[in-house]
C-alpha cells in the first residue's frame, strides 16, 4: 500500500528529546509588533529547483528560519520513492498521487544559523538509484528576550523536573506518526479568528529571574471561556491535565504534524474522536503555568515545535490542484 504525501521533518536535536525545556508564560506579553493575522496562501511557484539525471527538486523557501518550515517536492520518470538526510537525520518519503512526493522540512529553534547539506535519495520502479546534493541555508530568526515574574504560589511550577516530566509525556504522544493526511482541503485557520497574536513563538524566557526557557508556541489574546477552535480537521490524540500546559487537547492532523491547545477551563472533546476544522474543542482558562485567563498555541511536526503562526501560512499539498 503506497503512502500518500511526504512530510520530512530535518531536526537538529532529536525532536522533544532537544537541549531546550518547554516554555509556558505566566501572563501574556505582547510582542513589540504583532504580527498580521496568518492566512493560508496558494500554491506557490517554486523558489528554486534542482535537476539532477531523472528527478528534480523543487524548493518552495528559499531559506528557512531557526523554527521554521517550509515544502519541497521531488519528482521522476518512474519514480518509486525517495527519503532525506539532513541535520543528521534521515527521513522517509510520502507520495502525493498524481503530484510526486513532497517533504515539510522544519528546523529547531536551537539550529544555528548557516547553510546545511540536504542529500535526497531516489529509487526507481526499474532498480535505478540517485542521490541529489544540495543545501538548505538555516536564517536566525531574531528570537526576543522576556522576563516573567510568576506570583508565589505558583513559583513551584519552574522546577526543571516538572519540566523534564511533561516534556517526556509530550514526547510520548507526538512520537506516533499518522501515515495519512487528517487536515481537509480548505487549509488551515486560527484556533480564535480575529484575535491578536501577542507573546511569540521561540522566546528567550527568564522566570523569576533565575530560571531560563523557550517559548514553544504563540500566544493569542483571549477572554476567560472563550471558545477554541481547532486549526484543522485531525483525530484527538490526548486531552488531560499537564502540569505546565495545564487543560490540554492534542490534535493528531496527520503525517506527524500536531497542533496544541493549552490552559483551558473546559475540554470538549475526547481521545479518539474525529474532530472538523473549526470544531470547538474547549474554552480559555486559567489552569496550569498561568497567573490569569491565558491561551497558548503550538504546532509541532514529527516531534519538533515550529512557528505555528508561519506554518498554518504555508500552502500544504491537498489544497490544490496538482501542478501541471
Amino acid at each position: 500500500m503506497k503512502r500518500v504525501f511526504l512530510f520530512v521533518v530535518l531536526l537538529a536535536f532529536g525532536g522533544l528529546s532537544a537541549a531546550f525545556a518547554l516554555a509556558q508564560e505566566a501572563t501574556p506579553v505582547p510582542a513589540a509588533t504583532p504580527p498580521p493575522t496568518p492566512t493560508p496562501v496558494p500554491r506557490p511557484i517554486p523558489a528554486n529547483t534542482l535537476s539532477q539525471e531523472r528527478a528534480t527538486v523543487e524548493f518552495f523557501f528559499t531559506s528557512l528560519n531557526q523554527g521554521g518550515s517550509g515544502l519541497l517536492r521531488v519528482t521522476g520518470v518512474q519514480m518509486a520513492g525517495c527519503s532525506a538526510r539532513f541535520l543528521n537525520a534521515v527521513v522517509d518519503c510520502f507520495e502525493a498521487p498524481g503530484d510526486g512526493f513532497f517533504a515539510l522540512l522544519a528546523v529547531n529553534m536551537e539550529q544555528n544559523p548557516r547553510r546545511y547539506p540536504l542529500d535526497v535519495f531516489v529509487w526507481y520502479a526499474d532498480g535505478a538509484r540517485q542521490t541529489i546534493n544540495a543545501e538548505v541555508e538555516v536564517t536566525s530568526a531574531g528570537f526576543i528576550q522576556q522576563n516573567i515574574d510568576l506570583a508565589p504560589d505558583k513559583v513551584y511550577l519552574i522546577d526543571p523536573e516538572i519540566e523534564r516530566t511533561e516534556f517526556a509525556r509530550l514526547e510520548s504522544i507526538f512520537s506516533a506518526i499518522t501515515p495519512e493526511r487528517l487536515w481537509a482541503g480548505q487549509g488551515l485557520q486560527l484556533p480564535i479568528l480575529g484575535s491578536e497574536l501577542t507573546s511569540p513563538f521561540g522566546a528567550f524566557r527568564t522566570f523569576n529571574q533565575s530560571f531560563q526557557t523557550r517559548h514553544t508556541g504563540w500566544d493569542i489574546r483571549a477572554t476567560l471561556g472563550q471558545p477554541i477552535m481547532a486549526i484543522g480537521a485531525g483525530r484527538v490524540a490526548y486531552t488531560g491535565f499537564l502540569d505546565i500546559r495545564g487543560n490540554i487537547v492534542a490534535l493528531d492532523h496527520g503525517y506527524g504534524v500536531y497542533s496544541t491547545y493549552s490552559h483551558l477551563s473546559q475540554i470538549h472533546v475526547t481521545r479518539g474522536q474525529s474532530i472538523n476544522q473549526g470544531q470547538i474543542i474547549g474554552t480559555v482558562g486559567n489552569t496550569g503555568r498561568t497567573s490569569g485567563a491565558h491561551f497558548h498555541w503550538e504546532v509541532i511536526v514529527n516531534g519538533e515545535f515550529v512557528d505555528s503562526a508561519q506554518f498554518i501560512q504555508m500552502w500544504l499539498p491537498g489544497l490544490g490542484a496538482p501542478a501541471s
